[in-house]
């Protein structure tokens, strides 16, 4: 009997990178918060508000499985700019 390994992906979200990108959303959505609370200015709100948007799309993508549909894009590259 041959011993065949199987290739289990775990789910995104039980997964570490997926966990710590959803902490990463998490810090975003409280740091927006505080700079709305403290009237910061209007740069740092649209900045952080861009980074969350960002995040929240490649989380909906690696959420969809969209990474290995989408072969065209090179995923290594954006996984280390820290999206």
């Amino acid at each position: 009997m041959e011993s065949e390994e199987q290739d289990v992906e775990q789910p995104f979200c039980l997964s570490v990178k997926g966990l710590v990108k959803m902490l990463r959303l998490a810090v975003n959505v409280a740091s927006m918060t505080f700079f709305i609370i403290a009237q910061a200015p209007e740069p740092y709100i649209v900045i952080t508000g861009f980074e969350l948007t960002i995040i929240f799309f490649f989380i909906a993508l690696y959420l969809c499985r969209l990474d290995k549909v989408m072969r065209w894009l090179f995923w290594p590259l954006l996984k280390r700019t820290g999206f």
